[in-house]
C-alpha cells in the first residue's frame, strides 16, 4: 500500500509524497495540492474497509462532520472524494509532534503546559459538542503539538453526530487506555464521554504514567469501568493539588459527577492557570466495584483505535462469547456457544502445531524463515519480532529521518520477506528523529543574506511585518523567530522580521495646552519631554507659551522641550492725571512705584500728565508732570520722591 501510493495523485489534484501516519482505518500521507500549491495531508481508507459499507459511511461522515468544525484547535478538512476505489479525505498539514510521542520521549511534562492542552482540547470539543458531534476517540495521538505550542485536535474518524443514522451496534470504536466507562459498557455516548477521555490525557501528561494498564484491552476496559485512578499526586507530588482536582473530576465514574460541559472544565482550568480559586465539587462518584462477563484469552494492547465490545452494567454478566476485543479486520462475531468458540480455538492451534511440527521434519533446526517486517517498530519491538522468529539483530545504525519517528526502525536488511536460515542476523537502520539544526544569528542581515544562510542549513526562510528599529539599519533584520541558538528539525521555517529604520513622526503642536495635556500628548506621539518654565504676559499661568522644535519630523525617542507660563510679574500702573500731587503719590506708592515730579512739587499741585500707564515693574520709576499748588515763586521744581517714604516735602 506504501508503495503503491507514492507518487499517485489523488482527483487529478493532489500528489501523495510519503506516509506519515498509520490508524485503525486508514493510512496518511504528505501530499501537495497541485491547484493551490501547499502541504496538505491526505487520509486514505484502508482496502480492507473499503468494500465496508458501515466503514465508508463512516468515512465519508468524518469529512462531512469535520468540515464544519472551524476552530484554531480543531484540524482543517479541506476535500474528500474517491479515486480507483480508494476513499480518501484531505485535510490541513500540521507541523509538529502528537502528545504521545512527547510524553513517551520526555515523561511527565510541566503541569501549567498540561492545564494549557488541556484548555485548547475543552475549546475544540465545545465546539464540535455544540453541534452535536462527539469525538469519542481523545487520546494523547490525535492532539497534535505543533512548534508554537498551540494543539491541533484531529481525527474525527469515528465521531458520531446525533442525526448521522448509523446504526448503533454492541461493538464500540475506540482506545482502551482512554475510553469512559459507560463507551466499554457499550451504553449511549454524550460529551461527558470526551470529557473523561480527556481527563485520562491529562493525567498521563501530568504524570507520564496511563491511570488504567494491563495486559490486554478487555482489562484495561474493566478496570475503566470498575476502578478508581491512583491520585496523580501520589505519581508526582509536584502536580498541584487544583489541577489534580480538575483532572479527577474529569475521570469520574459517573458522567453526572463530571463537568457539565467541555466549556466548564475549560473555565476551571484557565481559573487555575490564572491563579484563581478553582471550585469542582466532588471528584469522585460513589461507583461500586462492577461485574463484567468473562473475557477472551489477552491479545495485544496497542494504541490504535479498535472495536470494543459491550461491556455489561452493574451487577450483570453476559456470555463468555460476548465479551471479545476485536480489531477491524476481525470478522462480526456470530452468536456460537462458549462450548463451540473454546473447540474452534482449540483446533486452530492443534492445526498450527501439527503445520510447525511437519516444518520442523521437513527442513530441520536449520529450516528457511521469512524476514518480518521491522520498520516503523522500536527496536525492543523488532528485537522480540525478530527473535521469534528465530533471527537476530545484527548491526544497528542510527540516521535522522525526516519521516520515521525517533527510536523506530527505517529499514532492514535483508527487506522483510527474505527467506533466510535460523540464526542469520538482520542489519537494522534506526531513525534518530528529524536532523537537529542550531538556528543561526540573523540581526543585521540583508534578506537574501539571511535566506542563503538558512538554506545551508537546511531550513527555510519567511519575511514577517517590517517594523521600525532605533538601532537596526533600514533593510536588515532586527529580530527572528525561532530565536538565534534555538535548536529546530531539519526544514523548519525560520521567520524574520526587516528593519524600516528609524521612525520619523510629526511633533504635534502643544502651546496654549495645559502642561499635563501637553505632555500626555506629546509621549503618545512617540517623543520624551523635557519641561522648563518662564513668564509669561500673553498665556495663563500653567500653559505651554513655547516649545522647541516646534513644528516638523522629528525621530521618535527624542526630547521636545515645553515652556510652561508662570505668568507675569508685571503690575496695573494707577492712572493719577487729575489727582492732586500728594493723592497721585500715595496710589503710586500702594502700588509700588517710585514716583519722579516735574513742576510744582506741592501736594495741592494737580498732575496734568504722568511718563507710563498700562503695565510695569514693581519699583519703575514713573513721572508725574504738575501744574498750580503754592509755589512760592515761578520756577518748575523737579523732585523725585520713592513711593516708599510716602512722597511730600
Amino acid at each position: 500500500m506504501t508503495g503503491s501510493m507514492t507518487g499517485r495523485t489523488l482527483g487529478n489534484r493532489y500528489t501523495i509524497e510519503d506516509r506519515v501516519g498509520l490508524g485503525g482505518m486508514a493510512e496518511v500521507y504528505r501530499a501537495t495540492d497541485n491547484v493551490l500549491g501547499r502541504p496538505v495531508a491526505v487520509k486514505v481508507m484502508l482496502p480492507q474497509y473499503a468494500e465496508d459499507e458501515t466503514f465508508t459511511k463512516r468515512f465519508r461522515q468524518e469529512a462531512a462532520s469535520a468540515a464544519n468544525l472551524q476552530s484554531p484547535y480543531i484540524v482543517n478538512i479541506y476535500d474528500w472524494g474517491q479515486d480507483g476505489g480508494q476513499y480518501y479525505i484531505v485535510m490541513e498539514f500540521v507541523r509538529g509532534a502528537d502528545l504521545k510521542t512527547g510524553v513517551s520521549q520526555r515523561g511527565a511534562i510541566n503541569q501549567r503546559k498540561v492545564a494549557e492542552i488541556g484548555s485548547q482540547v475543552c475549546q475544540a470539543l465545545s465546539v464540535a459538542h455544540n453541534q452535536d458531534i462527539i469525538h469519542r476517540d481523545i487520546k494523547p495521538q490525535n492532539i497534535m503539538v505543533q512548534p508554537d505550542g498551540n494543539i491541533k485536535v484531529m481525527d474525527f474518524g469515528i465521531a458520531r453526530a446525533k442525526n448521522a443514522g448509523l446504526t448503533q451496534t454492541s461493538s464500540v470504536l475506540g482506545t482502551a487506555h482512554y475510553i469512559s466507562p459507560e463507551q466499554a459498557q457499550g451504553k449511549t455516548l454524550g460529551p461527558s464521554s470526551d470529557i473523561y477521555s480527556l481527563g485520562v490525557v491529562m493525567y498521563e501528561a501530568a504524570t507520564g504514567q496511563l491511570p488504567f494498564d494491563g495486559p490486554d484491552a478487555v482489562s484495561v476496559a474493566m478496570k475503566q469501568v470498575s476502578e478508581e485512578p491512583v491520585p496523580p499526586r501520589a505519581i508526582n507530588n509536584e502536580i498541584d493539588p487544583a489541577l489534580e482536582a480538575i483532572i479527577l473530576k474529569a475521570m469520574a465514574k459517573d458522567p453526572a459527577n463530571r463537568f457539565t460541559t467541555a466549556l466548564d472544565m475549560r473555565h476551571a482550568l484557565n481559573d487555575y492557570l490564572a491563579g484563581r480559586p478553582v471550585a469542582v465539587g466532588n471528584t469522585f462518584s460513589n461507583a461500586s466495584t462492577q461485574l463484567m462477563g468473562g473475557v477472551a484469552a489477552p491479545v495485544a494492547v496497542g494504541t490504535a483505535t479498535q472495536v470494543m465490545p459491550s461491556m455489561p452494567a452493574t451487577g450483570t454478566r453476559q456470555p463468555e462469547s460476548n465479551v471479545v476485543y476485536k480489531t477491524p479486520t476481525d470478522n462480526p462475531p456470530k452468536k456460537n456457544s462458549t462450548g463451540r468458540t473454546v473447540g474452534i480455538v482449540v483446533a486452530i492451534i492443534a492445526a498450527i502445531a501439527i503445520v510447525a511440527a511437519a516444518a520442523l521434519f521437513i527442513f530441520g533446526q536449520g529450516g528457511n524463515i521469512s524476514v518480518p517486517d521491522v520498520t516503523n517498530r522500536s527496536l525492543e519491538e523488532a528485537t522480540t519480532l525478530l527473535t521469534d522468529q528465530k533471527l537476530k539483530v545484527g548491526s544497528v545504525t542510527y540516521a535522522n529521518s525526516d519521516t520515521v519517528a525517533e527510536g523506530k526502525v527505517i529499514s532492514q536488511d535483508p527487506t522483510s520477506g527474505t527467506r533466510k536460515d535460523e540464526g542469520s542476523a538482520v542489519n537494522l537502520v534506526v531513525s534518530s528523529g528529524v536532523e537537529q539544526i542550531v538556528v543561526p544569528d540573523l540581526k543585521n542581515m540583508t534578506a537574501a543574506e539571511a535566506q542563503a544562510a538558512l538554506s545551508k542549513l537546511g531550513l527555510k526562510s519567511v519575511a514577517g511585518n517590517a517594523d521600525y528599529s532605533a538601532d537596526v539599519e533600514q533593510g536588515r533584520i532586527m529580530s527572528q523567530s525561532p530565536a538565534a541558538n534555538e535548536k529546530v528539525s531539519k526544514g523548519t521555517t525560520v521567520q524574520y522580521c526587516l528593519s524600516l529604520g528609524v521612525e520619523t513622526v510629526t511633533v504635534p503642536n502643544v502651546v496654549n495646552y495645559e502642561q499635563s495635556q501637553a505632555i500626555s500628548t506629546l509621549e503618545a506621539a512617540g517623543f520624551k519631554v523635557e519641561v522648563q518654565t518662564g513668564e509669561s504676559e500673553q498665556v495663563a499661568s500653567g500653559n505651554v507659551y513655547k516649545q522647541d522644535p516646534s513644528s516638523g519630523k522629528l525621530e521618535t525617542g527624542k526630547t521636545v522641550t515645553i515652556y510652561v507660563s508662570t505668568g507675569s510679574s508685571r503690575i496695573d500702573i494707577p492712572y493719577v492725571i487729575g489727582d492732586t500731587l500728594s493723592v497721585a503719590r500715595g496710589k503710586m506708592s500702594t502700588a509700588g512705584f517710585i514716583v519722579s515730579v516735574s513742576g510744582p512739587d506741592d501736594g495741592n499741585a494737580v498732575v496734568i500728565n504722568q511718563s507710563d500707564t498700562g503695565k510695569g515693574t514693581q519699583g519703575q520709576n514713573i513721572w508725574l508732570t504738575t501744574q498750580g499748588g503754592n509755589t512760592t515763586n515761578g520756577n518748575t521744581n523737579t523732585a523725585s520722591v520713592n513711593s516708599e517714604s510716602g512722597g511730600g516735602n
